[in-house]
């Protein structure tokens, strides 16, 4: 019971001391958001996206609040390899060699699919809406004027979430490696996913029919290629299931000789 006890404190504090170091790098990255924020929100107000649209402060705090949200958004990006490697780091004693090699390859994978989801939400997503919130406003006869808090609000709010739902083939490689997902359940799970991502493209974006498509497809795309992994990992799998029988078998009729 003692060495139980001393296992459980031990992981406690190997725990503690990783989240100490993802909030160390987090902090730093913060530091760093806050100087490149100003290059970047210049960046971001020149793209065509904003381009011509009067964006102007409407309350004392918004320029802290932009610079706040961007350094944020900074700190993150940066931090997401770094918390990926040390949850690895503490989940990897308990997996097998070859899970702890394939497990460590989902860090970068991960990384570059969020970004990507970024770069998707930003540039096909937000422009659309954008389009949309402007048509709008014209047919009512309402010149656009954003205040600077509330349009990169709302960017952020509209991009961040595709960063998130990139993440899809990663999470279910990585349960399909620590076998709570397979091909088969993914498969049985499909109209209901299909439901599901519908539902949250249509809810992103403007309402109308070629929008929800352009949202919709790629998200459909991202299941399929989160089964196909799957269907991958679940074989190899397999293999390895079939070499460690037959490695086991072979040493246990050498004892039983």
């Amino acid at each position: 019971m003692t060495e139980q006890e001393m296992t459980v404190v031990e992981h406690l504090t190997e725990l503690r001391k990783r989240i100490m170091w993802v909030l160390a790098v987090f902090i730093v990255a913060l530091i760093a958001g806050f100087f490149l924020a100003g290059p970047l929100i210049e960046y971001l107000k020149q793209q065509p996206i904003a381009d011509g649209v009067p964006i102007i402060s409407l309350h004392p705090s918004d320029a802290l609040r932009v610079y706040m949200q961007v350094a944020v958004l900074v700190g993150v990006v940066v931090v997401l390899p770094v918390a990926l490697y040390h949850i690895w780091r503490f989940v990897s004693p308990g997996l097998r060699e070859t899970e702890r090699r394939g497990t460590l390859y989902f860090i970068p994978a991960a990384f570059l699919l969020f970004i990507m989801g970024l770069l998707f939400g930003y540039y096909i997503v937000f422009p659309m809406l954008m389009q949309f919130m402007s048509n709008l406003s014209g047919s009512m006869g309402v010149n656009p004027n954003y205040g600077i808090g509330e349009f990169f609000s709302f960017m952020f709010n509209m991009v961040i979430p595709f960063g998130v739902l990139f993440q899809l083939p990663i999470v279910v490689m990585f349960l399909t490696r620590l076998k709570i997902l397979n091909p088969m359940r993914l498969a049985k799970m499909r109209r209901y996913a299909y439901f599901i991502l519908a539902v949250i493209a249509i809810t992103l974006t403007p309402p109308d029919i070629m929008s929800d498509v352009l949202v919709t497809i790629p998200l459909l795309l991202l299941y399929e290629i989160s089964t196909w992994l799957s269907r991958i990992v679940y074989r190899k799998q397999l293999k390895e299931q079939e070499q460690w029988e037959k490695e086991y078998n072979m040493e246990a009729d050498e004892v039983s000789r």
